[in-house]
């Protein structure tokens, strides 16, 4: 989605509201696609002395299978976005991923939410974040209570378990 601009580009203190879903169904992340439903964003564009600031609250659901437990999940999440829109780029807001080029006196909704989704996903999906996971051994859910394995013991120690033996 495309956001009209032109009217506040050069009144400082004008605000542009906004309200978009976007549908990020197909993005793959890991293998896999854990936004099925659509990706609500709500919030606005200001010009504060002759800069725009974009200001928005992202809202999704993650669906997915949790990399630890290996149980699905459904979670909901919430992200708050500010971003710098800009005319053109300076080779200095080149390294900024909160910096976005304006397509004419527009700004691209559905770029500038891609990215901040993307860049803001954690590099494993957990059911929960402090996930345990499951026994390497047994393979029991250590969510749901400790195992009965004992631990492994050093193989590098084991000349020392015979003198305990005897």
């Amino acid at each position: 989605m495309l956001l009209g601009l032109s009217k506040i580009i050069d009144c400082p203190g004008g605000v542009v509201p906004f309200e978009t879903t976007l549908d990020l169904s197909q993005m793959d992340f890991g293998g896999c696609c854990p936004l099925h439903e659509p990706v609500h964003a709500k919030g606005s564009v200001r010009n504060t002395a002759g800069v725009l600031i974009l200001t928005a609250e992202i809202d999704a659901v993650l669906d997915g299978v949790c990399d630890r437990c290996c149980k699905p999940f459904h979670r909901p999440f919430t992200l708050p976005l500010e971003a710098v829109l800009v005319t053109k780029l300076e080779s200095d807001q080149l390294d900024s991923p909160w910096v976005f080029e304006l397509v004419g006196d527009d700004a691209d909704l559905d770029d500038i939410f891609t990215t901040a989704v993307v860049l803001n996903m954690d590099s494993k999906l957990l059911c929960k974040p402090d996930c345990k996971g499951l026994c390497p051994r047994c393979g029991k859910d250590l969510n749901e209570g400790s195992c009965d394995c004992k631990p492994e013991r050093d193989p590098r120690l084991q000349v020392l378990e015979k003198l305990l033996n005897k």
